[in-house]
């Protein structure tokens, strides 16, 4: 755990942007394509999270990006080359393009100064989507990564920011993955070497003042 001084180093609003990682309906609401992982997000209090950290971002200045995974109802320019794109594929619950499935969903509430980027393919919310080009246009050092799932986007995430030069966050009870003991073990072995783990809480401490970007 970084400290809090150099944590609130590293949230400098006008240098840090908040990433949610695929809470969209279809994944995390009621009705999800994958109601296991969409309980886990739930009932460990990850969304929850995610929300606090949505208002406080809002509140302080922080802009926030909501990294949608979504098809074409035709399914054209989707990826087919890994078994979890075909196992999506027959899910009765699809991401399609337009549908209340690929909205944000409750609790978080997104606004008008939000950016919403939406990917046809792939398995990562940076690498080969708008995001990186919206960061430097933001001038965004710190990218703090929020969302599902721990066990592919999430990792994604973190290792293509790091890639790309950003100092990466990730609050550990912000994100969820299934199994939920998967979860512990991947932070701790995984992204703690390239990341720094922090908890909600503890963001939230360093963007608690009301900050506006200049």
């Amino acid at each position: 755990m970084a400290s809090h001084e150099r944590l609130a180093e590293l949230l400098e609003p006008r240098s840090t942007v908040l990433l949610t990682v695929e809470c969209q309906q279809g994944v995390v609401g009621p009705d999800s394509a994958l109601p296991e992982l969409a309980r886990q997000a739930r009932s460990s209090g990850a969304l929850g999270n995610i929300a606090r950290l949505v208002a406080a971002a809002h509140g302080s200045g922080v802009q926030v990006i909501h990294a949608i995974a979504e098809r074409r109802p035709d399914g054209r320019a989707a990826s087919r080359n890994a078994r979890l794109f075909r196992a999506a594929e027959r899910l009765p619950v699809r991401q399609l393009s337009g549908s209340t499935a690929v909205r944000v969903a409750p609790p978080i509430e997104v606004t008008e100064e939000d950016i919403v980027v939406r990917r046809l393919h792939g398995l990562s919310p940076v690498q080969g989507t708008e995001v990186d080009a919206l960061l430097r246009n933001l001038g965004c050092r710190t990218l703090v990564v929020t969302g599902v799932s721990a066990n592919v986007a999430i990792p994604n995430a973190v290792f293509d920011a790091v890639n790309l030069g950003y100092t990466a966050v990730v609050p550990s009870d912000a994100i969820a993955g299934v199994p939920p003991e998967y979860v512990p073990a991947m932070i701790r072995n995984t992204l703690a070497l390239v990341a720094t783990v922090t908890t909600t809480d503890e963001v939230l401490g360093c963007l608690g003042r009301p900050r506006r970007r200049g």
